[in-house]
């Protein structure tokens, strides 16, 4: 498909590279030289430096050749702007970030008005990101498939669980969940039979949603809901997950720097308590309960206060870590004990490359619903809808040819979840979650050798 980015910072890049790897026809718009410089001498993209928001501009891009024009630059008005410009011009599919809460209050007039195809919110998604893993006390990672009814959950394996030094062919099988992935020393791979655990290992669960409870219990992890969540810096992203949090009953405590900014979540969030600080002082941090906290979310806006929060918080406290991380690369921290890590240019990329990457299956006539991408792109976790019988259907696992590095983790039937083993088979009408190393699956049909 042809794709033109406008935007080329963090995540104009971040899109424009995983865009590139689907080999997609990628443009990209920007008015700084230096940024449209780097982009193209690192990857494989035509670029046009110039306003995103001029007609000409877009001509210059091939706008009316264009499938979705992504507008991701750092101005609300501007990202509009451009979509409704490209949508007049070229009747193409069009994706608009949008940032100001006052706006996306709105979003829905604007989304209609604009004809948008898409609006994505970075630090709301950031936010959505921390609420899941606040629930989901041990995870890393938390993805949903089949309309919440199967969970991948990534964890780190502890010392004391009872699967280390175990083969998975020795682990008592269970019909509600599967394990699909091991990350160890930074490699990731599809286990079978014969992969001894070890600690320390980064293993991700499929699970029926029904059970996650008792599927951590057998991994050795005492599940212990979160009552109570400290916020560090009450900015969009810790006004939003405060919001949610208060919602679901849970104890929120934002530490926020700014007086006046205390003064409007106050009034934004009464149920909330509101302390007037600097978390990055030990003696704050203590003074509001830091031993006692379930949850400690690091959100400012600099990367580095939040790193040294967090890792001082992992020293002096048992509560669950989230770091939001905006510019250094996760890939340099991911050692660090800073718990489950959130970035929310990567998200924004991410929902958007979902999105382009449904686009290029529906033009394929292809019945994928989900992809996510994994432990650093290694692998695709992706969710298929059986729309009719075929070379993969009607026949019990163990009997398809299934390429290497591919895993059936589970099968939806009639709002049912079935963790497969050899013996069950895919029906039309089936929802059918599989991981894979193997990128380029476009169709279920496509896992056979």
């Amino acid at each position: 498909m042809k794709v033109i980015v406008v935007g080329c910072g963090k995540v104009g890049y971040a899109l424009a590279e995983a865009l590139c790897s689907e080999n997609h026809d990628v443009t990209v718009i920007d008015n700084n030289e230096e940024k449209i410089e780097r982009i193209s001498n690192t990857l494989d993209v035509a670029s046009v430096k110039g306003n995103g928001a001029s007609y000409r501009v877009l001509q210059d891009a091939g706008v009316e050749d264009c499938d979705v024009l992504i507008a991701a630059t750092s101005q609300d008005e501007v990202n509009m702007l451009c979509c409704l410009i490209a949508r007049k011009a070229a009747q193409c599919k069009t994706i608009a970030r949008v940032r100001d809460p006052n706006y996306y209050s709105e979003i829905g007039f604007i989304q209609e008005e604009l004809g948008l195809s898409m609006a994505i919110n970075p630090e709301l998604s950031a936010a959505s990101e921390c609420y899941h893993l606040v629930r989901a006390p041990f995870a890393t990672e938390l993805d949903s498939f089949a309309k919440d009814k199967v969970e991948m959950i990534t964890f780190t394996l502890p010392s004391t669980s009872p699967w280390v030094g175990q083969k998975l062919m020795n682990l008592k099988r269970s019909s509600s969940y599967l394990l699909a992935i091991v990350v160890r020393n930074h490699k990731a791979m599809i286990p079978n039979g014969n992969t001894e655990l070890e600690k320390g290992d980064r293993i991700s669960l499929v699970v029926d949603k029904t059970y996650i409870r008792d599927a951590l219990t057998t991994v050795g992890l005492n599940y212990k809901p979160i009552k109570n969540v400290i916020i560090a810096a009450g900015g969009n992203v810790g006004y939003y997950l405060a919001q949610r949090l208060c919602e679901k009953r849970i104890q929120v405590t934002i530490i926020e720097p700014n007086r006046e900014r205390c003064e409007e979540l106050t009034h934004l969030l009464p149920k909330a308590v509101i302390v007037h600080g600097n978390p990055c002082e030990e003696r704050v941090l203590l003074e509001e309960g830091l031993d006692q906290t379930d949850a400690f979310c690091a959100l400012m806006g600099s990367d580095s206060e939040n790193i040294m929060m967090s890792l001082f918080v992992s020293k002096f406290s048992n509560a669950k870590i989230i770091t939001r991380i905006n510019k250094i690369s996760t890939s340099v921290i991911e050692d660090l004990p800073l718990g489950a890590i959130v970035c929310p240019k990567d998200l924004t990329a991410e929902h958007i490359f979902r999105y382009v990457r449904a686009m290029d299956s529906s033009k394929r006539s292809s019945s994928m619903e989900t992809v996510y991408r994994l432990a650093g792109d290694q692998v695709e976790a992706l969710a298929f809808n059986v729309r009719s019988e075929s070379a993969i259907t009607n026949r019990p696992l163990m009997n398809l040819s299934i390429r290497s590095g591919v895993l059936v983790c589970a099968i939806i039937r009639n709002n049912h979840v079935i963790i497969p083993s050899g013996r069950d088979s895919i029906l039309p009408g089936d929802d059918v979650v599989i991981v894979s190393t193997t990128h380029g699956i476009y169709d279920l049909p496509d896992i056979l050798k």
